[in-house]
């Protein structure tokens, strides 16, 4: 029988991610309780920025109160930060002239470029090298746009919907690339060194 998921024994608390067996983490509790969560180091600081505290830290407030509500809410960790600071996948310069489903794709990669996501895939570049990744709109009423990011040994499907409260989601992942559909892996983008989505626009 062909295993095509990875069995969940273990997942970051911030950006779900599988952690891998033996894979360093650091335990720290989100409600300031006895409740501890794993958190990968990519993860470190974004989970500390929202008022997390680690093992075996003093349990008093660390960060200003207004700030620590924030925490409470799920998705802001899987998608969007409030403060993200939203880096351009394309200069304003060079959308001049794009088709709507030009910017579309664009505009699915800026969203996902502001989510904590981004650092989960500049940290597994590192170790497993350049992936493929294609930006696919789906199709219906929606503007929702599937970004699927493949290795030999392992893909992750991304769910972008924009205007939502929760703007990226981790849609589904497996180890065996051959199970995608053919539409997921027409290939029209590349990974920066720093985890951002730049999607391929031909010029004309």
């Amino acid at each position: 029988m062909r295993v095509t998921k990875v069995d969940v024994d273990r997942q970051c608390a911030v950006c779900e991610r599988t952690l891998l067996l033996g894979e360093r983490t650091i335990r720290l509790t989100p409600n300031g309780g006895e409740d501890y969560v794993d958190v990968c180091p990519l993860c470190r600081e974004t989970a500390l920025e929202y008022g997390w505290v680690k093992e075996g830290s003093p349990l008093s407030p660390t960060v200003p109160m207004e700030r620590r509500k924030s925490r409470w809410s799920l998705a802001s960790f899987l998608g969007t930060p409030r403060t993200a600071a939203r880096v351009p996948a394309l200069a304003d310069p060079a959308r001049e002239g794009l088709t709507e489903g030009d910017l579309a794709l664009i505009e699915a990669a800026d969203i996902f470029n502001a989510s904590t996501y981004r650092r989960t895939l500049a940290g597994i570049a590192k170790s497993l090298g350049a992936p493929a990744i294609s930006i696919v709109p789906l199709s219906g009423i929606t503007s929702d746009l599937v970004v699927t990011v493949v290795w030999d040994i392992s893909w992750y499907q991304y769910r972008v919907m924009p205007g939502s409260n929760q703007p990226v989601r981790l849609e589904e992942r497996g180890l065996d690339p051959t199970e995608l559909e053919r539409s997921f892996v027409e290939w029209n983008a590349t990974l920066a060194d720093d985890g951002r989505i730049i999607p391929n626009i031909a010029r004309t």
